[in-house]
């Protein structure tokens, strides 16, 4: 009865919770994890939740274009700037009080490693615009996200809206290491990594789309993994 249903429906977290008892998705995933430890294979997890362009890997690689930012917290802020220049921002003691939410995502770097079922905790992008509308903050088509050390990376605003974008600030029940973009990234899991930009400091809505640094650099624009858009032309 599931024939013709896209990879997108069959790797949702609705289709699993409609076909899988809870108890077997625990035991799939003890059996993936043993699998992995044995480093055999788990192939029929693996081929429904990476492309067969990306492989496995139980470890969480660091990859950077430049040196790591360390921004002490009392000196951390978030901001949210709307097309017209009206700004919300946040201290780090205030963003701390935001609605935060718990969610657990597979994640797809453009080098081609997938890491599953990785958790994180923060505030939906859903949340901050919803905070900056009462602030007088407009939404426009597009974002740029802003980070420490002068990253940046473009998204539309649908790729960011409708519980699918977070500004992550935990990672596996601690804090988030400055070498995974902490003390906050932007988390998009459904696009490659890089779309995640560590060490955010800001969103900027903007009417027209303006290419990041990778993107600047021939990387896709858009960067769905499933459709393997990893360079322009992809």
């Amino acid at each position: 009865q599931y024939t013709g249903l896209t990879i997108a429906e069959v790797t949702s977290a609705d289709f699993r919770a409609r076909v899988f008892h809870p108890e077997d998705v625990a035991r799939l995933r003890e059996e993936r994890r043993d699998a992995l430890a044995r480093g055999v294979p788990f192939e029929f997890e693996q081929r429904a939740r990476r492309h067969d362009g990306q492989y496995e890997t139980p470890d969480f690689p660091v990859l950077s274009a430049g040196p790591t930012p360390r921004t002490p917290l009392a000196n951390w802020d978030f901001m949210l700037r709307g097309a017209d220049g009206t700004v919300a921002r946040w201290t780090w003691d205030e963003f701390a009080v935001l609605p935060h939410e718990s969610m657990t995502a597979d994640i797809h770097c453009v080098t081609k490693w997938s890491k599953l079922d990785t958790m994180w905790e923060g505030v939906s992008v859903d949340a901050l615009l919803a905070a900056a509308a009462a602030r007088g903050v407009k939404p426009a088509p597009y974002v740029l996200a802003m980070s420490d050390g002068g990253y940046a990376t473009n998204l539309p605003l649908a790729d960011v809206t409708g519980g699918k974008a977070w500004v992550a600030v935990k990672f596996g029940g601690a804090p988030l290491a400055p070498e995974h973009g902490g003390p906050a990234r932007l988390l998009v899991p459904h696009l490659y990594f890089w779309k995640s930009a560590k060490w955010v400091r800001g969103l900027r809505l903007v009417a027209e789309d303006e290419p990041g640094f990778w993107e600047a650099l021939g990387y896709n624009n858009h960067g769905d993994p499933w459709k393997e858009e990893r360079y322009q032309g992809d």
